[in-house]
């Protein structure tokens, strides 16, 4: 039976839909400014993982991911630019190419990753009616109040507002930094905002608000949040199972999320199941080497420390090594990059396919092994032991290839495929050294074979000891 842990009441808990065998999910996606960052993809990886693990399990999954294509801030306090108008301008493109462009490159990430696509992309500017719709009803409702610069939730009117995060409203953060304006409370937060007659805005509709100005209709653009609440009860319902993003959408968008779907329909909750994927951290210093380490600063593309999918592939990995990397941590553990981390992962995920090119074409059946394997997925998807008992089972020859491949429909590395690579042009001198070293090691003289690893590397290139034999690669 899959067990979860459900960020709203912090604890592991026996996964069951709403609806039998169906299961409603819904994803936040990319705001396509930019190119995601594989901080970003790590969470797109983890989400992949729970809807190959639902899938595994028999369920039937309705799968939706947005597209932020409008409506994103600079500030997540509702203050400053469109991401998207903003990049427009840096790149003297329109926002719409800006954001057609930076969705096709998501969904070649998503591809070369091997994650599978939702059943449903919903754009946050293919819903505005349903957008208008749902803050209409906002209106009618009470929950709202109008600002110069917009129509804004009151979030005094809920007493369990910010009940996902688990704080006291006090605690609560709307972004990095908190402009009131004419906000009534620190925590509200914009459900359509106003266009500024004195600025043009290339993404803008007509909207039935605007009263506070003596007019029926106002050009404006839906807030950040409002999106995925109109979106995921048009393809969902008003009560689903299960919503995925990362850890730092929790406090703001997620909080705001809730309190906007509830206010709206009335029932609680609106999601039973949220699930979390920690950050991707860098310039983890020592410790980066393990990818359990903690330490080091988060990634992000604020923060000016981004690395994208295309770096990786420049650099001669796969996208899978990365997938990989990735599946050796626990989703809700924070994980430090390193490229000595990575380049780890790549070669464990060649030896691993080697492995499973030399199983016996006739070994047996392993039924208890299987079992196992869907266990340790099927509590809160701990992928690190999974892939373990792969290993366990692969080393001592107790599988067969056909649970192999049925490991990976879970895991999704294609461990039947071995990635050629391409030859690296090693200098005579360098042979010349790998020739010593290799004697050298033969003679079990590890001062000598030590000696002759830095000089080596001196010359730009990096020995791997493997139970293969050495593996040597460039230095980048």
């Amino acid at each position: 039976m899959l067990k979860l842990y459900n960020t709203l009441s912090r604890a592991k808990e026996e996964f069951r839909p709403l609806h039998d065998k169906t299961v409603k999910l819904y994803a936040c996606g990319p705001t396509v400014y930019n190119y995601a960052h594989i901080g970003n993809l790590r969470t797109y990886i983890f989400e992949d993982i729970l809807v190959r693990a639902l899938k595994y399990n028999g369920f039937d999954v309705k799968h939706v991911m947005n597209i932020t294509d409008v409506g994103h801030l600079t500030d997540d306090a509702d203050m400053g630019e469109d991401k998207i108008e903003a990049e427009a301008r840096i790149e003297k493109k329109s926002a719409w190419e800006i954001a057609e462009f930076y969705t096709g490159a998501f969904k070649n990430d998503m591809r070369d990753l091997n994650i599978r696509e939702p059943n449903i992309w919903a754009k946050a500017t293919d819903h505005i009616p349903e957008q208008i719709a749902l803050v209409q009803t906002l209106m009618d409702k009470g929950y709202t109040y109008e600002t110069s610069d917009g129509i804004y939730f009151d979030t005094t009117k809920l007493d369990e507002y910010g009940k996902l995060a688990q704080l006291e409203k006090q605690e609560l953060k709307a972004g990095a930094r908190v402009e009131m304006g004419e906000k009534r409370n620190q925590h509200d937060f914009a459900l359509w905002k106003f266009s500024d007659p004195k600025e043009t805005r290339q993404m803008e509709w007509d909207a039935p608000f605007g009263s506070a100005q003596g007019k029926s209709a106002r050009k404006g653009f839906p807030g950040w949040h409002i999106e995925c609440s109109a979106m995921a009860m048009k393809y969902l319902g008003e009560q689903f199972d299960i919503h995925c993003g990362g850890i730092d959408l929790i406090p703001v968008h997620h909080t705001n999320e809730i309190a906007q779907s509830e206010s709206a329909t009335g029932k609680k909750p609106w999601v039973s199941f949220w699930v979390h994927g920690e950050f991707l951290l860098v310039d983890a210093g020592p410790s980066a080497s393990s990818p359990s380490a903690s330490s080091g600063s988060r990634m992000g593309k604020s923060e000016g420390n981004f690395i994208t999918l295309q770096t990786l592939k420049d650099r001669g990995y796969s996208p899978l090594a990365y997938r990989y990397f990735v599946l050796q941590a626990h989703y809700r553990q924070q994980l430090a990059f390193s490229w000595e981390a990575l380049d780890a992962a790549a070669q464990g995920l060649k030896r691993i396919k080697l492995r499973v090119q030399e199983i016996p074409p006739h070994t047996p059946e392993n039924p208890h092994l299987e079992q196992e394997f869907l266990d340790t997925v099927n509590d809160d998807l701990n992928t690190p032991a999974a892939i373990a008992l792969l290993w366990e089972a692969i080393k001592d020859h107790s599988v067969n290839l056909e649970t192999v491949i049925k490991f990976d429909k879970i895991l999704g590395l294609n461990l039947r495929e071995v990635e050629q690579e391409a030859p690296i042009e090693i200098p005579v001198d360098v042979q010349k050294l790998l020739d010593e070293r290799a004697e050298a090691r033969k003679n079990e003289d590890w001062v000598e074979s030590d000696r002759l690893r830095e000089e080596i590397a001196r010359l730009g290139f990096t020995v791997e000891d493997t139970e293969e034999g050495p593996h040597v690669t460039r230095n980048t």
